[in-house]
């Protein structure tokens, strides 16, 4: 059952309990204060049929010592008003009826119930007809009497069934009426609930764009909107995810071509040697070739490797001398004479592995260098810059596009790739460079220009600003 329904039938139901409830409360307190009414009316109304019984009977002839039946029957007929005013009846101390009016049969449980300081009543049924009876003590010439009269409250008995009549046609009325009401109500109270359901079901089918409108401003629209921002981070991590797998397909697709192209020059340069009989000369570059090709397998699978550790490892950081390190890449490359390598650093210290800074730093090189013509200048240096130092390596060649400089450190990107493959390149050196300094809490920057040359640098800070 819908929950709009669910609402309207719930509130129906407790608007029925409190209107038939309160209007059964009203109702009765509407006929128990008419009852009250008219009970104490009768009673007072009793009273003075004493006293006027009283009266009248002091005034009877003296030469009675004990008044007679007949002249009580005469008293009673008078206060009656001659048979047809009131309706009552006299009893004696026996209970015997000495006068009675037309109506006024009892059973005589009033006169036990009353005494000189209490009066009874009773309300009684006869038929179709509703009294209220009442007995009051008279004491007269010796004599104790009981005075009881006959009050009709049919018509108070009558206007408490019109009441109830009443008011359940116009509770019916009402309820129609509130039907057709918190049925709007409901259905607009629960409206931003349907459209949460909606943007729900087009998510569940694949629109991660789809939003939910924000009909109202209380919890539903704080509702509404946190399920946005939800939607919001699912479309952002699913995007993330996509982009992922299409990283890691590609990544793929690259490995599996880089692996087919020295495999190939491998296979045909093999068979060839072992197929026919070739002279000294062919022979050796047909080994060289195999030679070669193997060794860049080999540099690929340990970069490769490389990048796969990195991503597993936490580094223990020390501080070294920027020093160190460029004395290093000086001894490194002293004999390299393809290049001509500039050092232009700055003493200082630097908060690292210095192993993986120097592979850092070689791999930047040997980029340098790929991208550069033989004898080009390749410039080396650091300085302290802020809290922390930094290292830059620039180069005078080939330079890389702005659209791709932030795909160059991803596993087999290559701007130029017959020109890496050219030189032994696969595209890992630069991504081994990025997840090492992910490793010192900080990454690549790249200014480059077509034909001019590019400037690649990271920033190590220290310790103390982390």
């Amino acid at each position: 059952m819908r929950f709009s329904l669910k609402l309207l039938l719930w509130t129906m139901v407790v608007m029925a309990m409190a209107f038939g409830l309160g209007g059964a409360y009203f109702v009765n307190y509407v006929f128990e204060t008419s009852m009250d009414r008219e009970t104490g009316q009768a009673l007072e109304e009793s009273s003075i049929l004493r006293f006027a019984f009283e009266t009248a009977a002091l005034n009877a002839p003296a030469r009675y010592d004990v008044l007679p039946d007949r002249t009580i029957s005469q008293i009673a007929y008078n206060l009656a008003g001659g048979g047809g005013g009131r309706t009552l009846r006299i009893l004696d101390e026996q209970g015997d009826v000495i006068y009675e009016s037309d109506g006024a049969e009892g059973d005589g449980r009033l006169m036990e119930q009353t005494d000189e300081s209490h009066n009874a009543y009773q309300v009684v049924r006869q038929e179709d007809r509703y009294q209220i009876r009442t007995c009051v003590q008279v004491d007269v010439l010796d004599r104790i009497l009981y005075l009881e009269t006959v009050r009709d409250v049919s018509e108070v008995f009558k206007e408490r069934a019109l009441g109830f009549t009443v008011y359940r046609r116009m509770m019916v009325v009402m309820l129609v009426l509130g039907t057709f009401i918190m049925h709007g109500v409901s259905s607009w109270l629960t409206r931003p609930i349907r459209l949460l359901t909606r943007a729900t079901k087009r998510m569940a089918q694949g629109e991660y764009g789809y939003r939910a409108r924000k009909v109202s401003s209380d919890e539903l629209g704080q509702l509404t909107l946190d399920f946005n921002q939800m939607a919001n981070a699912l479309e952002e991590n699913i995007g993330k995810l996509e982009e992922e797998i299409r990283a890691r397909e590609d990544f793929v697709g690259a490995f599996a071509h880089e692996l087919k192209t020295p495999l190939t020059a491998i296979i045909g340069y093999a068979d060839m040697l072992r197929s026919r009989r070739l002279d000294e000369e062919k022979s050796f570059l047909s080994a060289n070739y195999i030679y070669t090709e193997g060794k860049r397998l080999e540099a690929m699978s340990f970069r490769l490797l490389d990048i796969i550790v990195t991503k597993r490892i936490h580094i223990q950081r020390r501080r070294v001398e920027a020093e160190y390190l460029f004395q290093y890449l000086r001894d490194m490359y002293a004999n390299d004479r393809t290049m001509a390598f500039l050092f232009c650093n700055e003493g200082g210290t630097v908060w690292a592995d210095p192993d993986l800074i120097r592979s850092v730093l070689m791999n930047l090189i040997d980029n340098a260098c790929k991208a550069s013509e033989p004898g080009e200048r390749i410039w080396i240096g650091g300085q302290r810059q802020g809290e922390g130092y930094r290292f830059f390596v620039e180069d005078h060649g080939i330079g890389i596009p702005r659209e791709e400089q932030d795909k160059i450190i991803k596993a087999f990107y290559m701007v130029d790739k017959s020109r890496s493959r050219s030189r032994n390149g696969a595209g890992l050196g630069l991504a081994l460079c990025a997840e090492i300094l992910a490793l010192h809490d900080s990454r690549l920057e790249i200014r480059s220009e077509l034909g001019e040359g590019t400037q690649m640098s990271f920033w190590l800070p220290d310790p103390e600003t982390q």
